[in-house]
């Protein structure tokens, strides 16, 4: 008997068909804070925040680095359109590393030609890649 906990998500970037099943939970940031999504959510649909995904399949959860696009969130399934996600073993640590400091730099130094907003995207994304190899 299926688990009537669980619900469908599929999860697409430009690239490719990146994570398809069934989960108990998802995590992630949006534009207008953290959310969890369990089974018979509100139908909606919110804009993705650099941050960490996290995918619960029947109590084992598996961490992405999810950066930018849209959830369609039904009672029954997710739908994650992202313009980039990557699992853990996908992250060269040392390249993430070396963009956070960029970031920082570009930010601190307050250079009136900075396009302040991208530094600061690049620097959330930095983090998020730095940290879902870390968890």
């Amino acid at each position: 008997m299926e688990d009537s906990n669980l619900f469908d998500v599929k999860i697409i970037t430009p690239e490719r068909l990146f994570y398809e099943g069934k989960a108990s939970m998802l995590e992630f940031n949006t534009t207008e804070g953290e959310i969890g999504v369990l089974k018979n959510h509100i139908p909606m649909t919110v804009i993705i925040e650099p941050g960490i995904l996290t995918i619960t399949e029947e109590e084992h959860p598996k961490n992405a680095a999810l950066h930018a696009g849209f959830a369609v969130i039904n009672p029954d399934s997710v739908i994650i359109l992202a313009e980039i996600i990557e699992w853990p073993s996908e992250i060269d640590e040392n390249r993430a590393q070396e963009a956070f400091k960029r970031a920082q730099e570009r930010l601190a130094a307050k250079d009136p030609d900075t396009d302040l907003d991208r530094a600061a995207v690049a620097l959330k994304k930095a983090i998020c890649r730095i940290n879902s190899v870390k968890e």
